[in-house]
């Protein structure tokens, strides 16, 4: 008889292994999209977040989340948010790599590419850090178009200095970018913003109104959008005024979400806030739209990100845990999920990664700045949706060993619909498609020129491209259809992207179930003439067991 204290047949933690270096499919895309130089530092970083030590800093964020102090026990309004240690940790690991500011440093081509895969590895960690470090690196484009304001604070937002110190910008080693768009009457719906901003000097304005979600409180300063004189602007609004007295942005309370709970959403308002006007009066949202477009970016390498790490998890458990006489990843119908499962991952990988590559060529390809428009939103509605279900269901291939908090799971599992909520819904995802449609058709022709591409290797893909043209000629109830030709059309590009370049095992099978439809509307309904081990091994983990 055993003694009741043994503990046998459970899988060793899935720590102490390399995040990259076992990740195939993000391995070949980063060569595959031009930036294979970045493949040596992402092995280091790999090795480094895969670390017992590294991977508990996004277990103790998370667990300690941030604590709002609105005032200083003298009764002075500080307007100040608490971190747990494990917090700022996490923030000086992405930020001593880059992960905000590589692509406006970096005079290497490939450098947006080498960013996502960058942030790949670091988001399976933590999801709430990559709020902060996102709109970073999203700020940027929309700074440049006020040159002055793009020289006084480009310099502070791509230091690779993590500073958390509550003083004026100015004084700092490196600041962070907030943003502050939606309020409580409008939220996707910006143009019904009542914040109103006030002229006081050339370029100068107060701000007076609300937010509804002011994402990373925080930070140094935030890019918003007011109501001027000639329409809807952005401002960018420090959380120090020039005189060096903290400015009028007060933080209401802190939003008690489902996930992304390592990071701070707030509510705020603003009591004759001093701002800057970034671009022309008026024009806010076409501003602010290009911060938009590469936070958009990077939801859909977000959740491919959280996809990822559920896959790492579920396979390596079904490698170790035994039933029924044998380990779970020799069981056929474990197998049929975990394929199915690895194979959603890797498309998304693949989506995002040639995603990443537009962004790079789009500076001096106009084709690929149209393609970078219409593919962000499709990646980010159909990546996103794919992965809050995907995580489901990895999470049972651990059953209820997935379900406990000391499982990465749950967590994995809160995060993931925030990808899918933030930068707007998936409707306001697919009818910005259908507006780059009718405003350029050359956009939608230059996403079919990539599609047909793969042509005439797989029968069920052409059969599938073939359909979806049709479907695309045909524009009655257009809107209504909106969601149907999205899906239609990333997984047009997912099945193109595999085809070319990833093993005929694994296109064959992703062409099979997601357009030929010999699929159930469930993981785990693979054709039983999959290689199903080739496939999972492509994505599984190894660690060192001692």
């Amino acid at each position: 008889m055993r003694n009741p204290e043994e503990v046998f047949n459970q899988p060793p933690p899935l720590e102490n292994y390399s995040l990259f270096e076992y990740d195939t499919p993000l391995r070949e895309a980063l060569h595959r999209e031009g930036a294979g130089w970045m493949e040596e530092r992402l092995l280091e970083y790999g090795a480094l977040l895969g670390k017992a030590e590294t991977l508990k800093l996004g277990e103790l964020a998370n667990r300690n989340t941030p604590i709002l102090r609105t005032h200083d026990r003298f009764g002075h309004r500080i307007d100040e948010v608490e971190f747990h240690p494990a917090w700022h940790e996490l923030m000086r690991i992405g930020l001593a790599r880059g992960a905000h500011s590589l692509p406006w440093t970096s005079e290497r081509s490939g450098s947006h590419t080498a960013r996502v895969a960058l942030n790949m590895l670091r988001h399976q960690l933590d999801e709430g850090a990559g709020c902060p470090i996102s709109m970073s690196y999203a700020a940027i484009p929309c700074l440049r178009l006020q040159p002055e304001l793009a020289a006084e604070w480009e310099p502070r937002i791509v230091s690779t200095e993590y500073d958390s110190r509550f003083i004026p910008a100015n004084q700092k080693r490196g600041a962070l970018i907030g943003m502050a768009m939606t309020e409580r009457q409008g939220g996707s719906d910006v143009r019904a913003n009542t914040t109103r901003a006030t002229l006081l000097e050339r370029g100068v304005y107060e701000i007076t109104g609300h937010k509804w979600f002011c994402s990373a409180p925080m930070s140094d300063a935030f890019l918003i959008l007011a109501q001027a004189p000639k329409g809807l602007s952005c401002f960018l609004l420090p959380r120090w005024k020039p005189d060096g007295t903290r400015n009028a942005f007060h933080i209401m309370r802190l939003k008690d979400k489902l996930g992304n709970r390592s990071n701070a959403s707030s509510e705020v308002e603003f009591h004759g806030a001093f701002a800057r006007l970034v671009g022309e009066e008026g024009r806010g949202i076409s501003v602010i739209i290009e911060m938009v477009r590469h936070t958009r970016l990077d939801c859909a390498w977000g959740a491919a990100s959280t996809l990822r790490r559920a896959v790492a998890e579920a396979t390596h458990h079904a490698n170790y845990r035994y039933a029924f006489g044998k380990r779970l990843i020799e069981q056929p119908l474990m197998k049929n999920v975990l394929a199915d499962l690895c194979l959603e991952s890797e498309a998304a990988t693949a989506l995002v990664m040639r995603l990443a590559r537009g962004f790079d060529e789009a500076a001096r390809d106009e084709a690929q700045m149209k393609f970078t428009r219409i593919v962000t939103a499709i990646a980010k509605y159909w990546i996103t949706k794919r992965a809050m279900v995907a995580v489901g269901e990895a999470m049972e291939c651990l059953g209820g060993n997935g379900y406990v908090e000391e499982s990465a799971l749950p967590r994995l599992y809160r995060d993931a619909p925030l990808n899918s909520i933030w930068e707007g819904c998936g409707n306001v995802q697919c009818l910005d498609v259908l507006r780059a449609i009718a405003h350029d058709h050359s956009t939608l022709e230059i996403v079919l020129d990539e599609i047909r591409a793969a042509r005439g290797v797989s029968k069920p893909f052409d059969l599938f491209i073939d359909r979806l043209q049709r479907e695309l000629v045909e524009t009655t109830d257009m809107e209504i259809r909106a969601r149907r030709t999205v899906e239609r059309l990333a997984l047009a590009l997912q099945g193109a992207l595999l085809l070319q370049h990833a093993p005929s095992i694994v296109a064959e099978a992703f062409c099979a179930s997601r357009l030929a439809g010999d699929q159930g509307l469930a993981f785990g309904t693979l054709p039983a003439e999959i290689d199903f081990d080739a496939i999972i091994a492509r994505a599984m983990p190894k660690v060192k067991v001692q």
